[in-house]
């Protein structure tokens, strides 16, 4: 009979790849450390393979597909960020877990060549860091509306947690994703860390129905909608308290890890929360809406930037020229120019930036935004080189 033997959730953010001038590297510091604390457990509990629940930041997927809910197979996982590339092999157990979760009522995705983004690759490099486990890679969107409801995600979770118990094997379970930030959106130097409080004090007492029961309109009011991979994690493992690691409340995002099986500590470190969390009463999705149709050439411009150098380069040479072969706009193809601003300010102004009042996604325009900037460094680094 096949057990969990370690069930635990962790942040992913980008910085920690990078580690920019803008953040403190002592709160970066100490997420890697507790994410190698959770590796330290992987040694203790000896896993068959480690189940790893993550979503995508318009990387692997984009509007020409984006499925709700995916298995990637086959022999290696591939994922790549920050010019650092894995390939970690797949156990064996995941082409008999597709099969049994289609026979439970869930219509998944199945790839056997997906390459995956920070999401899959900070667990890659700081929990997993190199020792010899196959992993089960599982991917849950978390940014491109329609989203899974938490509920039907701690679903697919409890589905995955019965194939386990009938498998003969140990599984270790990471959800990577959480908690509040907004990403490319306006309000992204101002994550809800009262939520994040709120929310960590249930997970402390096994309370996860009260963050089941949240709509994605709620979780996307608090910049959580990334906590989603964290519900799948909810339906396989039920109301366990969980243990806190860590929460680092940087300037633009709240960083949490925590274990839920073993919980080594049993006790909360936090004060007893309210049942519910008051939120807004807008309703809707104000930050990652489904994108306008009429956009796309917009957002799939910002796509392509990130995977081709030669593309980005071609940016800051024609910016115009670029443009008009993608059918931008007259006022697309102005925005467009604002990529090559390496200003923190206008992430920190409290303002739509002006790709995404032109109709960009968020979050595909910041992950875009990072790379082109990458690019730019290395394009004036080249120059001061030739210039010596």
């Amino acid at each position: 009979m096949g057990q969990i033997v370690m069930a635990a959730a962790t942040v992913h953010a980008p910085q920690l790849f990078t580690y920019p001038p803008s953040e403190d590297k002592t709160q970066l510091d100490a997420d890697i450390a507790a994410m190698r604390e959770l590796g330290k457990t992987l040694d203790e509990v000896k896993p068959d393979a480690v189940l790893v629940v993550g979503s995508d930041h318009l990387e692997t997927f984009f509007l020409s597909a984006v499925p709700t809910f995916a298995v990637v197979g086959g022999q290696k996982s591939k994922a790549a960020f920050a010019r650092k590339t894995y390939a970690l092999p797949i156990h064996p157990f995941t082409e008999e877990l597709i099969e049994k979760l289609v026979g439970s009522g869930f219509d998944m995705t199945y790839s056997q060549d997906a390459e995956l983004g920070h999401s899959f690759a900070a667990v890659y490099e700081w929990v997993i860091e190199g020792r010899p486990i196959p992993v089960i890679p599982i991917f849950v969107n978390t940014y491109l509306p329609p989203l899974p409801t938490g509920r039907r995600t701690a679903q697919l979770g409890a589905a995955v947690r019965d194939a386990i118990l009938a498998s003969p094997y140990k599984i270790a379970i990471v959800a990577s994703g959480g908690m509040s930030h907004y990403p490319g959106a306006w309000k992204y130097p101002q994550p809800a860390f009262d939520f994040d409080w709120w929310a960590i004090a249930h997970m402390e007492r096994g309370n996860n129905e009260a963050l089941l029961e949240l709509s994605n309109e709620q979780l996307d009011e608090v910049g959580n909608t990334e906590m989603l991979p964290w519900m799948f994690l909810f339906g396989a493992i039920g109301n366990q308290p969980g243990e806190l690691i860590t929460y680092q409340p940087t300037w633009h995002h709240g960083h949490a890890v925590m274990r839920f099986i073993p919980n080594k500590k049993n006790t909360p470190t936090t004060p007893e929360p309210e049942p519910k969390f008051q939120f807004g009463s807008a309703g809707g999705y104000e930050f990652y809406r489904h994108p306008d149709p009429a956009v796309y050439p917009l957002n799939k411009l910002l796509y392509d930037l990130r995977f081709s150098s030669d593309l980005r380069r071609r940016l800051f040479a024609d910016t115009p020229g670029l443009a008009k072969e993608y059918g931008l706009n007259e006022k697309q193809a102005q925005v467009l120019e604002t990529m090559k601003d390496e200003s923190i300010d206008a992430v920190r102004s409290l303002k739509p930036h002006p790709l995404v009042e032109a109709g960009a996604h968020p979050l595909g325009m910041w992950m875009s935004l990072i790379t082109v900037q990458a690019e730019q460094r290395r394009m004036r680094a080249e120059q001061a080189q030739a210039r010596q």
